[in-house]
């Protein structure tokens, strides 16, 4: 469904974004917005509030106690900046330029907004699958995992998760420059429509769906094994049953949530150039918000889960840290 155009060339284009209005063949918010316009906002301005606070959470309790300065949680960290900046820069941005005005009007602030949301996004995917990766090696290889994921190890990984969306996210951003079909026009949508898509989704769904795979089927093992031995008393083995089924409800959330939030926009993106009729802007613009949502849920996923984070969060909250030298508190688990 395409805009129209009047003879005054000002019409308001409600199909596509309550909020705009073409003026002069100008994508501008509207002067007068509609009840729908101001709730959006308002419900936008809400998820950017919760963002950042729930991922300031996490970074000052991983900076804060010491008992919680880990490599795991440092990538934990990693990820807590990455959303956070999501929810600083990314949705303002998506909020004062949506994906229906940058449709109408290439300027330089939308292929800044665009660059910052590619590289920000796909560097929080990244932290995700080197989480995975870390996961990995404490549950399937507990006696060299101290070895095998070490500070420089982590330090490493950080770098990666962070530089490649950033370099990408630069690419991005020139090309569009020069993106007119006589020069630039290919490097662009191979950028956005093959590079993008294969480094920053496709390829860690791939690696994170089969270490989480490998990490299930240990576990499960291991329950097993511990059932099985004589020695074990059926409370043991209650327990063991207990702790595999958490483990089991904890792995279905982190992959269904992230599956959930970012499969349709990225299937939606590539598919749709194929179809007689391409989805229309305003569907494509509701999964690019659901994407970037996903930053909202990673503390609740990642942090909130575990016992020791509570126990932080309820301390920060409260102010009890500005109370004395809490650093060293032993937090429960």
């Amino acid at each position: 469904m395409g805009p129209g155009f009047s003879n005054n060339r000002t019409v308001i284009v409600v199909d596509i974004h309550p909020c705009y209005e073409i003026s002069d063949f100008s994508y501008i918010l509207t002067k007068s917005p509609s009840i729908i316009c101001v709730l959006l906002y308002l419900f936008l301005f809400l998820l950017s509030l919760v963002t950042v606070c729930g991922n300031l959470l996490v970074m000052i309790s991983i900076m804060y106690f010491t008992q919680l300065h880990s490599p795991t949680n440092y990538l934990i960290l990693s990820l807590a900046v990455a959303d956070l900046l999501v929810g600083v820069l990314v949705f303002p941005l998506n909020m004062a330029f949506s994906l229906s005005s940058c449709l109408y009007q290439e300027d330089l602030i939308c292929k800044v907004r665009n660059s910052f949301d590619v590289s920000l996004s796909g560097c929080s995917i990244l932290n995700l699958c080197c989480i995975s990766i870390d996961r990995y090696y404490a549950v399937c290889q507990p006696l060299t995992y101290k070895v095998k994921i070490n500070h420089h190890v982590t330090v490493f990984m950080i770098l990666i998760s962070w530089g490649g969306p950033a370099l990408f996210g630069i690419g991005v951003f020139f090309a569009a420059l020069n993106n007119t079909c006589e020069n630039g026009c290919f490097l662009y949508m191979l950028m956005m429509n093959t590079v993008g898509p294969v480094f920053y989704f496709y390829l860690p769904v791939i690696i994170i769906l089969c270490i989480y795979l490998k990490i299930f089927l240990v576990a499960l093992k291991q329950a097993h094994r511990i059932q099985n031995k004589t020695c074990q008393s059926t409370k043991s083995g209650a327990t063991v049953s207990k702790r595999e089924r958490k483990a089991t409800k904890t792995l279905a959330i982190v992959l269904g949530v992230f599956l959930l939030c970012w499969t349709p926009f990225f299937l939606c993106f590539n598919f749709s150039p194929f179809s007689q009729n391409p989805a229309p802007v305003p569907v494509v613009e509701t999964l690019n918000w659901l994407t970037l949502v996903n930053s909202m849920l990673n503390p609740f996923i990642y942090a909130f889960f575990y016992s020791w984070f509570r126990t932080a969060f309820m301390m920060i909250v409260t102010g009890k840290i500005f109370q004395g030298d809490l650093t060293n508190t032993k937090l429960l688990r």
